[in-house]
């Protein structure tokens, strides 16, 4: 099974692809999709859409998972980053992919153990449990422990929240 984890971002959202074979996890490809800051919002939102369908098309998963949103301190932002997250849900949702939506700690718990993990304690989970993946610069975060999070989810029955 081909899972996709996105982490959704107006300016920058990440991907990351796994093959899950029963309990072997293996990374597949990761990287970014980038929308230019100076463009008006909907053709920012146009071309997720249109890099997030053709990465779809080339890869062909089964099932995606999306971080859930969070309240940061900057309204304006929060709204940017709902209306990314809401094309992500919708682009996956509409090529028949399974969508899950898990919260930023509860991935960090699945992963290193406690939901209030650092960014540089999840990386390097990240890279021990998928050896032979490459972090973007810049990457806002690692998307393939949304991956890894459905994987356990799913294998260890834990509700998706």
């Amino acid at each position: 099974m081909r899972i996709l984890g996105l982490d959704p971002g107006l300016g920058t959202t990440g991907w990351g692809l796994i093959r899950a074979e029963g309990n072997r996890l293996s990374h597949v490809a990761n990287g970014q999709l980038k929308t230019d800051s100076s463009a008006p919002l909907p053709k920012r939102l146009v071309h997720l859409a249109d890099q997030l369908e053709a990465l779809i098309a080339d890869n062909r998963p089964e099932t995606a998972a999306v971080e859930e949103v969070f309240v940061n301190q900057n309204p304006q932002s929060t709204l940017k980053l709902g209306q990314a997250r809401g094309v992500v849900i919708m682009v996956a949702a509409r090529a028949g992919i399974d969508v899950g939506e898990y919260a930023a700690r509860l991935v960090k718990k699945a992963v290193v153990g406690v939901g209030n993990a650092e960014k540089a304690q999840v990386h390097a989970m990240v890279s021990r449990l998928l050896p032979g993946r490459t972090r973007p610069t810049r990457s806002p975060s690692p998307s393939p422990t949304r991956i890894i999070w459905r994987r356990r989810a799913a294998s260890l029955r834990l509700p998706s929240q």
